[in-house]
């Protein structure tokens, strides 16, 4: 695979003399990189507002916003927040005003007259750190692409599989290949939930995020079927329902079972075996309803800020068939996506407990997210 072509690194230069912007752009003008220029620190953030920027030099002594109030400025942006910033100030050399400098975000300062081999060498440094970001970026994107392909056209064949077990578990005159379908059928259920969980990973960081298609429903019967399937696929445990007021909102059906059960798929797997998996849904609330699943034992201290991270392992002993560790990070997106919330409370002494929380309305972007 080629090497994409990057987009050429922006400059910004920020100097209220033009003459000083000419000289330094003629000295940093290179066919792959584009100089900003700004007359002032508002000018300057303008251009910020539409472009991503590799690297800033800006004045020190300007009159109206200096260079470390536009740094100040840059620095609580989001967009202008890690672009390094190199001060350039013709004053006088001062241990005070570099520590300002510092102070103010820099990182690095260059007094005039500038030496043109220490500008073009320092610049070049953070270009090529910009570029080696940018080509991670893409190949991080490319990679995404290339999981969400092959998970899209595994599909059809894997899904031609499990209709096969289905007819062969119905025509079946012995008990031994009725197991080995039922096996095989079940192993293939496994894998397209794993397709599924890596198309929903793809989307997700391919910036998609998880589609949803709203519509009414009632997060009681969506916990009541998932529960009695649960129950039909673990038959040793027990769980119980409870449940307050009304549960109906706008949300997606299919998602929102998904949500269910992935929660108390895991209350099963890791849930101490002899205590039983309770289910709330509290629906008292006029603007949300939330749903929380509660099992016995607890989560590990150190595991707990990264329960909603892909590809987490809980337990460095668990045997891989379970899944990919996509389930927990699944979920989040999905609750997200509805504009929801969704946090967990674990100790020895009480247990495990997850909450989702759903606003009943759907969120403006349910629209927008729904596949073409």
């Amino acid at each position: 695979m080629s090497t994409p072509k990057l987009a050429p690194a922006k400059i910004l230069l920020v100097d209220d003399r033009d003459e000083n912007l000419v000289a330094l752009e003629a000295l940093l003008r290179k066919d792959d990189v584009q100089i900003l220029k700004a007359r002032s620190g508002l000018e300057a953030l303008e251009l910020l507002l539409v472009h991503d920027v590799a690297l800033a030099l800006l004045d020190v002594q300007m009159p109206d916003m200096d260079g470390f109030e536009l740094a100040e400025f840059m620095r609580g942006t989001e967009r202008s927040r890690h672009v390094p910033i190199i001060f350039v100030t013709a004053g006088v050399h001062e241990a005070h005003r570099v520590f300002e400098g510092y102070d103010a975000g820099a990182v690095d300062f260059l007094f005039k007259p500038l030496d043109a081999r220490i500008l073009r060498h320092k610049t070049d440094v953070f270009l090529s750190l910009y570029r080696q970001r940018q080509q991670l970026v893409e190949t991080l994107r490319l990679n995404e692409t290339f999981v969400a392909a092959v998970g899209h056209d595994l599909r059809n064949p894997l899904n031609a599989i499990v209709m096969a077990t289905e007819m062969i578990i119905a025509g079946a005159q012995d008990a031994t290949s009725r197991i080995a379908a039922e096996r095989l059928r079940a192993s293939g259920k496994r894998m397209t939930r794993m397709i599924d969980d890596l198309f929903d990973l793809s989307r997700a960081r391919l910036g998609q995020g998880i589609p949803v298609e709203c519509s009414d429903m009632d997060l009681l019967a969506v916990a009541k079927h998932v529960i009695a399937e649960v129950e039909a696929t673990s038959p040793g445990r027990s769980v119980s329902l409870a449940h307050e007021g009304d549960a109906r909102g706008n949300w997606d059906r299919g998602r929102i079972e998904q949500v269910v059960a992935n929660l108390l798929g895991n209350a099963v797997r890791h849930g101490k075996p002899t205590e039983p998996i309770s289910v709330v849904v509290n629906g008292q609330n006029s603007a949300r309803v939330s749903i929380a699943v509660h099992n016995g034992g607890s989560i590990p201290g150190e595991l707990l800020p990264h329960l909603f991270d892909p590809f987490r392992s809980s337990n460095e002993h668990r045997a891989r068939t379970e899944g990919l560790g996509l389930g927990l990070y699944i979920v989040h997106q999905i609750v997200a996506a509805h504009g929801g919330t969704i946090d967990v409370r674990s100790t020895a002494e009480i247990g495990t407990t997850f909450e989702v929380r759903l606003p009943r309305g759907a969120p403006p972007e349910a629209t927008s997210n729904a596949p073409a």
